[in-house]
């Protein structure tokens, strides 16, 4: 189905699952789509009803116009409210799962209206608020000015990304997996990234060089869990750990050692496990004492 976001910009969703059943929001994070959810989707849908969207500019979902607001935190917000609108009943609530961008899709809706209507729990899942360069590790030198600048001209390099070859798909295992990621895992990364437009690769890396949601972080007022790898060289534990120690209501920190970025292809059952704890007692609890 599609969503009607706050500028207009339609927005691709794909349900699976029972209408009634516990619901479930999967938001994607940068160079990403839906089919970075497969492993989610295939085991919750059993049992709930999951809800996941193409960000703009990936997957099925166009990109912004050039020039507008459409590469923002504001439009990553306006997206996510139109698709909880467009996807749930009135005061109907869903735990969402973000990763990476959608992660910070999360905190950069917290205020919003239709997002506390809509959210009974979050997982933040290998991401962070702030500082994004300047805590990165792709880049293989001591923290300082120097690193984050060499950071943020390889996040936001213009050049095409090319077809997937063996040295490319070593290249991503470097700066997005852990290093004992199975070709596997590392294939279905590689041609799930390779699949993005550049405008909309480069677009949101801008977006994401400048980023600062701490305010969102601390606007999360419902139940939160945060997951990371110990082994994530673009949003390190650093992040993870603040925060846990920001969020009003944290229920958990899970690191997952040697893991890296991209923690539910890397970690599947991990991550589906924590979003089934967060149903199963944020929505499970609920609906059995209406019961």
């Amino acid at each position: 189905m599609t969503a009607t976001s706050a500028d207009g910009s339609p927005i691709h969703i794909e349900v699976y699952g029972s209408e009634g059943a516990p619901a479930v929001v999967l938001a994607h994070g940068w160079t990403c789509s839906t089919r970075f959810w497969d492993a989610q989707i295939r085991d919750l849908a059993a049992d709930h009803r999951v809800i996941a969207y193409d960000q703009r500019g990936h997957g099925r979902t166009p990109a912004p116009e050039p020039g507008g607001q459409g590469y923002s935190t504001t439009a990553l917000a306006d997206d996510l409210e139109a698709v909880l609108a467009a996807t749930l009943g009135p005061g109907e609530r869903a735990v969402l799962a973000g990763h990476s961008m959608g992660g910070m899709t999360i905190m950069a809706a917290a205020g919003r209206a239709g997002f506390r209507q809509h959210a009974a729990a979050v997982l933040l899942c290998s991401t962070g608020p702030s500082r994004l360069a300047a805590e990165s590790l792709v880049v293989p030198l001591r923290p300082g000015r120097l690193r984050t600048r060499l950071t943020r001209s390889v996040l936001g390099a213009k050049a095409p990304l090319g077809p997937v070859t063996p040295v490319s798909k070593k290249v991503l295992k470097y700066a997005t997996m852990g290093p004992g990621a199975a070709p596997g895992p590392v294939e279905a990364c590689a041609r799930i990234v390779h699949a993005c437009p550049r405008t909309a690769r480069v677009g949101w890396s801008q977006v994401l060089a400048e980023l600062d949601l701490e305010a969102g972080v601390r606007e999360l007022r419902l139940p939160a869990a945060v997951l990371v790898g110990t082994a994530d060289r673009l949003t390190p534990p650093v992040h993870s750990r603040a925060m846990t120690a920001a969020l009003p209501h944290c229920t958990s920190l899970v690191e997952l050692a040697g893991m890296g970025h991209m923690t539910p292809v890397e970690a599947p059952e991990a991550v589906t496990a924590q979003i089934r704890e967060l149903t199963l007692t944020y929505l499970g609890v609920k609906e059995e004492a209406e019961a």
